[in-house]
């Protein structure tokens, strides 16, 4: 799943297709080696509660309605899909405590768990999952993820733990998206999802229970003791929302948070005391997700592809990487995270070449001025990044970039905006000129929701307006096989076009540096990451602190 506007992400399962990254979050990656382990032979205790830092708070808690990994961090905890990825990112049972896959690809048949009640004591049936399908296609739900299901011919529920999906042609992503958070049917049949109090106070089957939201300040779940895999450890897990990284690291030192990502500068500079490391453990490895620079392709500037390819060619990606990252992470010269299977190796990235850009920008028309900026019919080449309050690595990146352009002629300013009117008054309503955000991507690499022409009505993923034939036939043709080949030809050539056109500049894909204080036993490093099991994180009876 990709979400947008900083990495939008999920902690526990990968349900839908792209999310906007918000937090590079502690929640996913390709390996996860910790710089520490974090080991005790203190047996598993019931109780306390994990406070974890977020940089932005919720939009809403009814997970089909939300693009933003703030929304879906605290969804995750309180939903759960038919099927979700494992520790080893393998697909495995979730609601479905199995499904059958046809030969020919084109049914699933799930068998339900019978043990699962909804957070109010209703039991879990095939209905909640027809009702989620049906809502999902409705045209009236303002949802960015309907299309999956819109692949779909035809949903039966044969019985009250039974249900057979059929598909009128190959769909490869069909397994994968009915990770999709299952509604409860009997509090949303008949209502306008949109006017729903479960978007503040929801009602899901997963480990934890929603228990109170203070707008502002905090969201509390609590722990759900009936869940079907066994009730977490944890009494509580709280998001506490503190929109500055620099005070959430003060908040975690001083013992008021335990869980938080670390900025690289945080990770290297400032963590390896002896006193911190007694008190956290922190890990690195690789994210998913990628920061990129985005171009509303609805604004004269950015309608010519030079333009574009000159900014891309006057960055300079390593200084990035070196000056923001301390060199934790690697280049992103497309939609594709390095070393997953849909990886073109081979395209073309355009390389920091200065003399380049000022060559393509005076084909373009763009002539020096008065000033030292570019101009053109008496405009001065002028645009504003836009990016997200909060997140000080991301506006690092952006200052850098101003520099670099305005070495090329280009006055760039930076604006940064609060993350909830960032969403709802610039993306959602294509009101920015460039912005600075990133893509938080599942394992497949399916990205229709993203690039093809037909999502950019407000609220989807295409927010840029990106159009291009062969790119829509091309998408098409990669979600409608399950020919391994054609996937990765289809995908390989996106990327060529992508690189080619640079609707965005692909910046780079930063390492997740999650930090937990040492209390916390049972974490379990995977390629999943690290929350893959969190309903067996605890904290030994004599450390307990809530």
């Amino acid at each position: 799943m990709t979400v947008k506007g900083g990495f939008r992400s999920f902690c526990l399962r990968a349900t839908l297709p792209v999310v906007l990254w918000l937090l590079c979050a502690a929640c996913t990656g390709s390996e996860a080696p910790p710089a520490k382990q974090n080991v005790s032979a203190a047996p598993p205790a019931y109780g306390d509660t994990l406070v974890e830092g977020t940089i932005g708070e919720a939009s809403t808690l009814i997970p089909i309605l939300a693009s933003d990994s703030a929304s879906h961090s605290v969804a995750g905890l309180i939903y759960n899909g038919l099927i979700k990825y494992d520790k080893n990112l393998k697909i495995v049972g979730d609601l479905a405590e199995s499904y059958l896959v046809s030969s020919d690809g084109l049914t699933i048949t799930f068998k339900l768990r019978r043990n699962v009640t909804w957070h109010d004591g209703k039991p879990f049936t095939s209905r909640d999952v027809l009702y989620t399908y049906r809502v999902i296609i409705d045209p009236k739900t303002p949802t960015a993820y309907s299309e999956d299901f819109k692949q779909v011919a035809a949903v039966a529920a044969p019985d009250a733990h039974t249900v057979v999906v059929r598909y009128a042609r190959p769909y490869a992503p069909s397994l994968a998206s009915w990770g999709v958070a299952v509604l409860p049917s009997h509090l949303l049949e008949g209502q306008d999802i949109t006017r729903s109090p479960l978007a503040r106070k929801p009602v899901g089957t997963g480990p934890f229970r929603f228990a109170e939201w203070v707008a502002g300040q905090k969201i509390v779940l609590e722990a759900n003791k009936d869940y079907f895999e066994g009730r977490p450890y944890l009494d509580r897990y709280v998001f506490r929302l503190i929109p500055d990284t620099s005070t959430m690291y003060m908040e975690l030192k001083a013992g008021g948070i335990d869980q938080m990502g670390l900025t690289p500068v945080q990770f290297a500079r400032q963590t390896d005391s002896s006193r911190f490391k007694s008190a956290f453990n922190k890990y690195r490895y690789p994210s998913n997700g990628y920061l990129y620079l985005g171009y509303n392709l609805r604004h004269p500037t950015f309608k010519d592809t030079r333009v574009r390819r000159a900014i891309t060619a006057a960055i300079n990606k390593q200084e990035l990487i070196q000056g923001v990252l301390f060199g934790m992470g690697q280049k992103a010269n497309g939609p594709m995270i390095p070393g997953r299977w849909a990886h073109n190796p081979n395209v073309k990235d355009i390389a920091y070449d200065p003399a380049y850009a000022r060559q393509l920008l005076a084909e373009a028309g763009w002539q020096a001025g008065p000033d030292g900026f570019l101009q053109k019919d008496g405009k001065p080449l002028r645009f504003t990044i836009l990016t997200n309050q909060g997140n000080q690595q991301r506006l690092m990146t952006a200052q850098i970039i101003q520099q670099r352009l305005k070495q090329v002629g280009i006055d760039v300013r930076i604006r940064v905006v609060e993350w909830a009117a960032f969403l709802k008054e610039f993306i959602d309503k294509g009101n920015f000129e460039v912005v600075l955000l990133a893509w938080l991507t599942s394992q497949d690499p399916d990205m229709y929701d993203i690039w093809h022409s037909s999502k950019t009505k407000p609220g989807e993923l295409n927010f840029i307006g990106y159009n291009n034939p062969e790119v829509d036939r091309l998408l098409e043709e990669g979600r409608s096989t399950f020919d391994i080949e054609k996937r990765k030809q289809a995908y390989y050539r996106i990327q060529d076009i992508l690189a080619e056109e640079q609707p965005y500049t692909f910046l780079y894909v930063p390492d997740a540096l999650p930090v937990v204080s040492s209390r916390i036993r049972g974490i379990e490093p995977a390629p999943a990451g690290i929350g893959h099991n969190l309903i067996r994180w605890y904290v030994p009876r004599m450390e307990q602190r809530y």
